[in-house]
């Protein structure tokens, strides 16, 4: 699960969107990645993902086991997670 993680990060990184396509879903690719990064850190179920115009992936309804729903943003670069 880890390498798998690491290069789903790393293809990422590869293909960094910028902010001239805000506002946009993300391709096969990303989505893999960004899913990815988000099952890995005890996501369940998520609504909508699209690049914002702060230079963020943000992710609508991301749900944990226990059914709690929050919005996310990861960074391009990282997928690191931060919690709107």
């Amino acid at each position: 699960m880890r390498r798998l993680l690491l290069a789903a990060v790393s293809l990422t990184i590869a293909i960094l969107p910028t902010a001239a396509f805000a506002g946009r879903a993300p391709n096969a690719d990303e989505r893999a990645a960004i899913e990815a990064a988000l099952k890995a850190a005890g996501y369940v179920t998520w609504e909508g993902i699209e690049y914002d115009d702060d230079g963020y992936w943000e992710v609508d309804d991301a749900r944990k086991p226990d059914g709690r729903e929050i919005d996310l943003h990861l960074d391009p670069a990282t997928l690191a997670i931060t919690e709107d």
